[in-house]
């Protein structure tokens, strides 16, 4: 995933910083709780397709 895009990539939902977790392949937003996709090295920043974190989850 290129440095830059990640750099400037915010939540789509509170408009936060996100996190990138290279194993899982997605793009975590801490305070939200949702892990955006990332497919094909896109990120699919669309809350409807948003995975919800677990309260168990770590973030």
């Amino acid at each position: 995933m290129d440095t830059k895009l990640l750099e400037i990539l915010v939540c789509p939902v509170c408009k936060g910083p996100l996190q990138h977790k290279k194993a899982e392949q997605e793009l975590v937003c801490k305070p939200c709780r949702l892990a955006f996709q990332i497919q094909d090295g896109i990120p699919v920043m669309l809350e409807d397709e948003a995975r919800k974190l677990a309260a168990e989850e770590e973030v």
